[in-house]
């Protein structure tokens, strides 16, 4: 990249590319892996994962790399520098007990969403996302609205890179489509997902705004077996959007 661009250090541009290669689905990585999954040499990897475990933030173990607590200090920074998450938290709380169902907050990365706070159901102690946890975002709530808030050459750069790809049967992969499903979204104010990131999940999910501009989403998300399309539409979009609302209102104050 720097080799384009004079004013990004080629280096740090690497080692990042190979922390975040460290995920769920890779927790302990070889040298050999991480080459292959960033597309840097071996020599590049195995110093830069050397360079890690020296300064605390990994650690080896038969050859094998995994990161360390320390990586969350770089997250923090992130979140202690947006003390609102605090706030938003209580009326995320709020809304997953009116409606006993979990609720969730989100920003977006690049093509995925990243999960900023969870409250889970009152319902059900099973928790499989966490604060961190990334999902795609073209077939989730979270992310249409997210989408949809892009500037019009930032969405159309992300529909012409994106891989859509169908993880139900009812996943708009289209991109045509996709587009005129983050118009509606615009329209009405919320974004309603219906099984098509995960097969009996519904959700709903409206923008937190900051500043005239969406800053992360939030969404509740039921069992389709529970809960109908037109009871999430009627009853859930409308409470869903007044917290958001109410979150934004907060940060404006702050």
């Amino acid at each position: 990249m720097s080799r384009e661009d004079p004013d990004v250090i080629d280096s740090v541009d690497k080692a990042l590319q190979v922390m975040t290669v460290f995920s769920t689905e890779h927790p302990e990585l070889s040298v050999s892996r991480v080459a292959d999954l960033t597309g840097l040499t071996r020599a590049t990897a195995r110093r830069i994962l050397l360079t890690f475990t020296r300064l605390g933030f990994a650690e080896e173990h038969d050859r094998r790399f995994r990161l360390t607590a320390k990586v969350l200090r770089l997250g923090y920074g992130y979140l202690s520098s947006s003390p609102w998450w605090e706030t938003a938290e209580g009326h995320m709380r709020s809304l997953s007990t009116s409606l006993q169902e979990s609720s969730s907050l989100a920003a977006l990365d690049g093509d995925e969403i990243v999960y900023l706070a969870r409250v889970p159901s009152p319902r059900s102690v099973a928790i499989t996302l966490n604060v961190g946890s990334r999902l795609p975002a073209y077939p989730t709530s979270l992310g249409r609205v997210l989408l949809a808030a892009l500037p019009e050459g930032r969405l159309e750069e992300y529909l012409r890179t994106v891989e859509l790809r169908a993880l139900t049967p009812r996943t708009v992969t289209d991109p045509q489509r996709l587009r005129d499903v983050l118009d509606q979204v615009r329209r009405d104010g919320y974004s309603l997902i219906d099984g098509e990131r995960e097969e009996g999940v519904r959700s709903v999910a409206a923008g937190v705004r900051h500043r005239g501009e969406v800053i992360a989403a939030l969404n509740v998300s039921v069992n389709a077996a529970r809960l109908s399309v037109a009871e999430l539409r009627d009853r859930c979009a409308p409470m869903v959007i007044e917290h958001a609302e109410a979150i934004s209102v907060e940060i404006a104050a702050r």
